[in-house]
């Protein structure tokens, strides 16, 4: 029997329930602790998944006895205060993303890290699905050459609640940051950092993004990526290759199949059937990375966050994307 994880989480909101629902179906993990600004919310969600430890401060779920790792859900804008405040309390992180605002809070979180010898991940939950997993074993078969050009996009019709995170400035709302991460962080685990970054955006009526579009030019390859809040788009992936092409379908940030188009061969579709939303397969990531005493994960390590806010910060730069106090 494997060493039992006890997770807790800052922050309850609907991501915090959705990673929930799926913790407590994996093996020897078990949810031990929650803490909200609200003492309504962390009864409410302790009682729902019969959690014996609840606090109205985040500050006092170190109290906790026996707690292994923290996994934290709050709005983008307080990432790197919540995770640094884990880290300098020795306690294992796993952080909603994106990681942090900028570049510069990404560094501190993993500066604080390494300096307090302490566990660190980010939650692209992506990285670890299995259609993400075939996805790179069929690139890495060379059923489909090099790649040439990618197309992805994440749209929905987000309903007009200037107070919640979505379209709200002050708590980092706005596409890119979002959703459009996930195009983003599909090119860069792909094909690296781009040579070139091209960005544009239109902006809603509480001043955030409310569609970014961005290509990447590569050596022999590009990146064709867009994000909005204004329509449903289609939320696919097209990995273009010199012999073929592989189709990851509508949510391909969480699909669970996916399709392979080799030249004059007949499709081939993979289907991967599972239980849970996705977020177990990170979960079971750290808990893996937690047993062997391991301070980051291979397959997401803390050098591909910095590269993916570095990323980020060159898009909104080219797309004119700021935030009040943080781009001061």
């Amino acid at each position: 029997m494997a060493k039992p994880i006890r997770w807790g989480i800052i922050g309850l909101g609907r991501i915090a329930e959705k990673f929930a629902n799926d913790l407590v179906k994996v093996p020897d993990t078990k949810l031990h602790a929650v803490a909200s600004t609200s003492i309504d919310r962390a009864q409410d969600f302790a009682q729902k998944f019969s959690v014996p430890y609840h606090y109205n401060s985040y500050q006092d779920i170190f109290k906790t006895p026996d707690l292994d790792v923290i996994y934290i859900a709050t709005p983008h804008t307080s990432h790197a205060e919540n995770a640094i405040l884990c880290l300098k309390n020795k306690m294992a992180v796993l952080c909603e993303k994106p990681f942090a605002m900028n570049l510069k809070e990404v560094q501190k979180m993993v500066d604080t890290a390494r300096e307090n010898d302490t566990f660190l991940m980010e939650a692209m939950w992506t990285r670890f699905i299995p259609v993400i997993q075939k996805t790179q074993e069929l690139i890495a078969e060379d059923r489909i050459g090099k790649i040439k050009t990618i197309h992805a996009d994440f749209g929905f019709v987000a309903p007009f609640t200037p107070e919640r995170r979505t379209l709200n400035p002050v708590l980092g709302g706005g596409a890119l940051l979002d959703i459009g991460i996930y195009p983003a962080y599909l090119s860069l685990l792909l094909l690296d950092y781009p040579t070139a970054i091209h960005a544009v955006s239109i902006f809603g009526q509480t001043g955030v993004d409310e569609t970014t579009s961005f290509v990447f030019k590569y050596p022999q390859a590009t990146a064709l990526m867009n994000a909005t809040f204004a329509s449903r788009t289609r939320t696919e992936a097209l990995i273009y290759g010199e012999k073929g092409y592989i189709h990851l379908p509508e949510r391909f940030h969480e699909t669970r199949t996916l399709t392979l188009y080799e030249t004059d061969k007949d499709p081939i579709t993979f289907t991967f059937e599972q239980e849970t939303k996705g977020y177990n397969f990170e979960i079971e990531e750290v808990n893996n990375c937690l047993r062997n005493n391991k301070k980051e994960s291979v397959k997401m390590p803390l050098s591909m966050s910095v590269k993916l806010m570095s990323l980020l910060d060159e898009i909104r730069q080219k797309a004119g994307i700021k935030y009040d106090g943080i781009d001061d």
